[in-house]
């Protein structure tokens, strides 16, 4: 979860007033960020945010707190992975492209991003049903 307190942009002077980032919209980049890179299969999530998700609402920002510590951003993300993935590589693209984002869109500077690997996701086996035998009850009744 974002502090509540807004980060305000620096401006070049041209303009007239000032642009304040309220922490949760920066949660929401990097989140979105994060989910766009290979090999990352979810992100961390809440109680709240998965009975948010059983009604619909998807939360781009969850598995991502930022912080602010004397004028200096830090994330931290936290993230499954998928099994076989290099876990060095996907962390340095996460932080990479997370940085590139922040920048991009709100010219800040991210001091650290902190990529924590809550756990690693195995891929699921395809399996195929046989609708006329869907308990695999006629297996059995020929082993015996």
């Amino acid at each position: 979860m974002a502090e509540e307190t807004n980060i305000t942009l620096v401006n070049d002077g041209k303009v007239l007033g000032h642009t304040e980032v309220n922490p949760s919209v920066l949660e929401v980049i990097a989140g979105i960020a994060a989910s766009e890179i290979d090999g990352v299969i979810k992100m961390q999530s809440s109680i709240g945010n998965q009975v948010s998700e059983l009604f619909g609402h998807v939360e781009h920002g969850k598995g991502v707190k930022v912080s602010m510590n004397d004028d200096v951003i830090i994330f931290d993300v936290y993230v499954y992975l998928e099994y076989g993935v290099s876990v060095p590589k996907v962390s340095l693209k996460l932080q990479e492209h997370i940085k590139s984002q922040i920048s991009a869109m709100t010219d800040l500077t991210v001091a650290e991003i902190n990529i924590h690997v809550e756990g690693i996701v195995p891929q699921k086996a395809d399996q195929q049903l046989d609708p006329n035998n869907l308990f695999g009850d006629d297996e059995e009744e020929k082993g015996e």
